[in-house]
């Protein structure tokens, strides 16, 4: 059975989803795209074209609609299309608000099409050798986490400093833009859901109080670019010469000329101490899990671009996790062993460790068979992630420790 599928939205994260279709063509094959864009659209070669996604409401073209658009505007497509009648595969965040989460997923779950969302870390070879350890007794019972979330100096700059999720105006808070995957990771692998947290963190670097002396507005015009380890030229140039037009260059533009107007006058090529942004750079939550675990998650941005790193502490043994392998000390016997997984790249640009590929391969067979069991981030899960970050951000905004309501797995 080869199931069709629509895209609503054709920006990276479209582009990524649309290529694992032409991949597949014997179980899959992408018959639509709906993107203001044309060059977006071009990018996709779908039969047919919509420069918008009402245009797949007209007829019903497709048994799945990839919903790919910006974080705020995810609710009105979802819930229109899956009243529609097709399925649904959403990218995260779910939503900018707590409100528009829990109206998102009371409206979809109210239709019974099936609903997956692209929480991709749930479905890496890495994920499934951590889950394997935890869920097999190794470690005894869990009781406490360390987890770690390195963005990297350079990605940090050019999303959440030049980029669209700068602002929590424009898209939404770092956490949510970002890390909500954390959270949820944290909760799949673990089998616990938050129940109290606290939280702190700030825009420390990226403002312009932190703007060295002699800096330009612009790094094509700064005296200073090439010491500064933010330079957008530093950036973007070596990996158009080396690797071509692979993310991140390609959100730039798809030519050399295009790629030096972007930075010329694009905001891709602004000084980091003189853009518009105000999402967190650093941040720490404390957690408290269900059945008395705690946890904590740093989410930095002053890292090298690597692997999410873990650190499982249980009764019988310990995990310490890098990304690419586990390394597991027995309490019982004093044993130590470490285990490998098969992965690729951390980031969007190497498929998040394999992420990508799995989450794609679990939504076409749940669509080829009826049974949505392969999707393991259905829209519950994601919300009950989602309601841990929102509480987080209050604890971080009013200085307090937040509970969450016992009954948020459901709107």
């Amino acid at each position: 059975m080869t199931v069709t599928v629509a895209l609503a939205g054709a920006g990276n994260r479209g582009q990524t989803y649309a290529a694992w279709i032409a991949a597949h063509p014997e179980r899959a094959r992408l018959v639509a795209v709906a993107d203001p864009s044309p060059e977006a659209r071009a990018k996709v070669a779908a039969q047919v074209e919509f420069d918008d996604w009402t245009g797949l409401l007209k007829e019903r073209v497709a048994d799945a609609v990839i919903v790919a658009t910006q974080d705020g505007l995810h609710v009105e497509p979802a819930i229109a299309l899956a009243e529609a009648g097709y399925a649904l595969l959403l990218e995260k965040p779910l939503a900018p608000t707590e409100q528009e989460c829990r109206r998102l997923v009371e409206a979809v779950a109210a239709t019974g099409v099936l609903f997956g969302v692209c929480h991709v870390l749930r479905y890496t070879p890495y994920t499934n050798l951590v889950k394997q350890v935890v869920d097999g007794g190794t470690l005894g019972e869990i009781m406490s986490v360390e987890h770690l979330e390195p963005v990297g100096w350079w990605h940090h700059a050019h999303s959440y400093v030049r980029g669209p999720w700068r602002s929590e105006r424009l898209a939404s808070p770092m956490l949510l833009a970002k890390s909500c995957h954390d959270l949820d990771w944290l909760a799949y692998v673990t089998g616990r859901e938050v129940e109290r947290v606290s939280s702190f963190g700030s825009l420390g670097h990226f403002r312009p109080s932190q703007r060295p002396e002699g800096a330009a507005d612009r790094c094509l015009d700064c005296a200073i670019e090439e010491g500064c380890p933010y330079s957008a030229p530093k950036l973007y140039l070596p990996v158009l010469r080396d690797e071509g037009f692979v993310w991140p260059v390609s959100v730039l533009a798809d030519s050399p000329d295009g790629v030096m107007e972007a930075l010329r006058t694009g905001p891709y090529g602004r000084c980091v101490y003189a853009c518009d942004n105000d999402v967190v750079d650093h941040q720490v939550l404390a957690m408290e899990l269900s059945g008395g675990a705690t946890a904590t998650f740093t989410m930095t941005a002053f890292t090298e671009q690597t692997h999410r790193q873990t650190r499982i502490f249980g009764t019988h043994g310990c995990l310490t996790g890098d990304g690419e392998s586990v390394t597991i000390v027995d309490f019982r016997d004093g044993r130590t062993e470490r285990r490998w997984a098969a992965v690729g790249g951390s980031s969007a640009a190497d498929g998040h460790g394999g992420g990508d590929a799995g989450l794609m391969d679990a939504f076409v067979r749940a669509l080829e068979t009826g049974d949505p069991a392969p999707i393991r981030s259905g829209p519950f899960e994601s919300l009950s992630s989602h309601l841990a970050v929102f509480a987080a951000e209050r604890a971080r905004h009013t200085g307090t420790v937040v509970t969450l309501p016992s009954e948020r797995n459901r709107p």
